[in-house]
């Protein structure tokens, strides 16, 4: 088996990575192309015929989009851009839903050379203002419903709205539909290289004004690879990514490596309930499915029952965006009958880490696997000495080792330095002995208790399998004895009452589960979580309230 073919069924992982090679994986994507150009590779070669590319869906109404009917909408977009003086290497912004124009617009800026810049629908206008500035994109698009939150938003550049109508051309914005009848279907790809940027996206860190990452058009190599050996996503599969293509993750992974590889993918106008995820697992027969925890939590939550009738559809789950609880993998095992997997990554650099579904090695609770091919992961120090198992350390990637790695800073930025070999994504991680790596979260929010040190995750993963707990967030409060303790926020499932016996009871779960220096010392009951957008725990603002009111109390800090 070639590199660059993706397995019918699982091949040993360390034979694999003796053969693999990353300019197998190029040539693939770019599969003999007179013109090298994302929308080249990831619509033109497959729109002769009838396949699809997208199923819509909304309120279980369902719409499809061929290959060949994409094609000629992005050429249309790409003379719109055109015709605003927009081509190769300009940024242009798009604040969009899961519709089939949200690809028309991708593919379209592709074509014409631009590099697109997606905003969350969830943004309020001093984050799209700072996305907008940050790219110095010449464009924003967006549709009726999401064109008032711009308007708190200072010196956008022009906005095109979909389903403006008059009213946007009155507003003096661009009207989508009037101005993609100006164009013609035949628009030809600008050549690109493999370094020429296709897409910009924002990190949301914690500290700071967000940093525009840089994606190159080689990237793509990356996205195939995590695509067909972690997620083995085959073509008899019915694909869907539940992640909003706002995020890395869902832009990576549901929008862009699917059409690359000349899948149907599915996206979900309706809001993510319990309900609705099982009418859209139900209605399309999906067999292959990638989400976040939050959402696999919440499908826990709903219990047993809920899962019965697709229980076995499902072939492989993937998981991102935070590490995966044990007692979600176990429930998916029982209720679903389906493996889960957990995967790690991270805006700069794409999924990196993970639990194959493609590849076999040892797989176990806890543990976010092996190195993607075309990637080296390791764990240094502080010295950037590489540690042996069972030392704890900060997640790095070998630069030198790493040919699918395309991350060298950010944007407006100094690229690293060519010598700098390691780099570091501030995640703390442990090789195992069976060379798994487990990975224990951010390293600012690893807790430090009496000398000991404290991964969040390991104590919320031991909260998350009493039966009371529907979610749960754990943090480290500052304690003038201890350094911090540690602090639980947890909400219960319904119909539970939150009282100090049952506070007694979770903590003594821990202690037996874990140790006596691991139990929550302190349990907030709360009815939700701060998370971002794409559903990861926002810890730092729970600890900064736990500040603020030690602070408010006198109390040192």
């Amino acid at each position: 088996m070639s590199a660059a073919t993706s397995p019918a069924t699982q091949v040993d992982y360390l034979d694999f990575m003796k053969s693999f090679n990353a300019e197998d994986l190029w040539r693939d994507v770019t599969a003999g192309a007179d013109v090298v150009n994302a929308c080249v590779a990831c619509c033109d070669r497959w729109a002769d015929g009838d396949r699809v590319a997208l199923i819509h869906d909304r309120g279980g109404v369902t719409t499809q989009t061929t290959y060949a009917d994409l094609k000629k909408r992005a050429a249309r977009f790409a003379h719109l851009l055109t015709r605003q003086g927009i081509g190769k290497g300009d940024r242009i912004a798009a604040m969009m839903p899961r519709t089939p124009d949200m690809l028309a617009v991708l593919l379209g800026a592709w074509r014409a050379g631009a590099v697109y810049v997606p905003l969350f629908t969830a943004f309020g206008p001093k984050a799209v203002e700072s996305r907008v500035h940050g790219s110095e994109a010449k464009l924003v698009v967006t549709d009726a419903v999401n064109r008032p939150k711009l308007d708190g938003a200072d010196n956008m550049p022009k906005i095109v709205v979909i389903g403006g109508g008059q009213q946007a051309i009155d507003a003096g914005d661009l009207d989508f539909e009037t101005e993609m009848a100006k164009g013609s279907d035949d628009f030809a790809p600008v050549p690109l290289d493999r370094d020429d940027l296709i897409m910009m996206l924002f990190t949301s860190g914690t500290t700071g004004s967000p940093k525009g990452v840089r994606v190159p058009m080689f990237a793509l190599t990356g996205f195939l690879a995590y695509m067909r050996y972690s997620v083995d996503l085959r073509p008899d599969d019915k694909f869907w990514n539940i992640a909003d293509p706002g995020w890395a993750y869902g832009l990576y992974y549901a929008a862009t490596t699917p059409l690359l590889m000349g899948q149907t993918t599915l996206y979900s106008e309706d809001a993510f309930t319990v309900d609705n995820f099982y009418r859209v697992l139900k209605q399309y027969g999906i067999t292959n499915l990638a989400g976040a925890p939050t959402a696999y939590r919440l499908l826990m939550a709903a219990g047993d029952a809920a899962a019965a009738p697709v229980k076995g559809q499902l072939r492989a789950v993937s998981s991102a965006g935070e590490p995966l609880n044990a007692e979600v993998i176990r429930w998916f095992d029982r209720a679903l009958n389906a493996p889960i997997r957990d995967h790690y990554g991270q805006t700069e650099t794409g999924m990196v880490l993970c639990n194959h579904h493609a590849l076999t090695h040892p797989v176990h609770e806890g543990a976010a696997g092996f190195a993607l091919p075309g990637y080296r992961i390791v764990v240094i120090d502080q010295d950037n000495n590489e540690l042996g198992s069972e030392q704890q350390g900060e997640l790095a990637i070998d630069r030198q080792n790493s040919p699918l790695l395309v991350f060298n800073g950010y944007w407006g930025r100094e690229p690293l330095p060519a010598d700098q070999r390691y780099y570091r994504t501030g995640d703390t991680a442990e090789i195992n002995a069976d060379g798994t790596i487990s990975f224990f979260g951010r390293a600012d929010d690893v807790i430090t208790s009496s000398g000991y040190r404290i991964g969040p995750f390991d104590v919320e993963s031991a909260l998350i399998e009493h039966p009371a707990v529907a979610d749960v967030a754990v943090i480290g409060k500052p304690d003038p004895e201890r350094t911090e303790l540690v602090k639980a926020f947890i909400i219960l499932k319904p119909g539970v009452e939150g009282t100090d016996a049952l506070r007694d009871e979770m903590a003594q779960h821990v202690r037996k589960r874990l140790s006596a220096h691991s139990y929550p010392r302190e349990i907030d009951f709360v009815t939700e979580l701060p998370k971002t957008p794409s559903g990861k725990v926002q810890r730092f603002i729970l600890r900064a309230a736990e500040v603020a009111k030690l602070t408010d109390a006198g109390a040192p800090v």
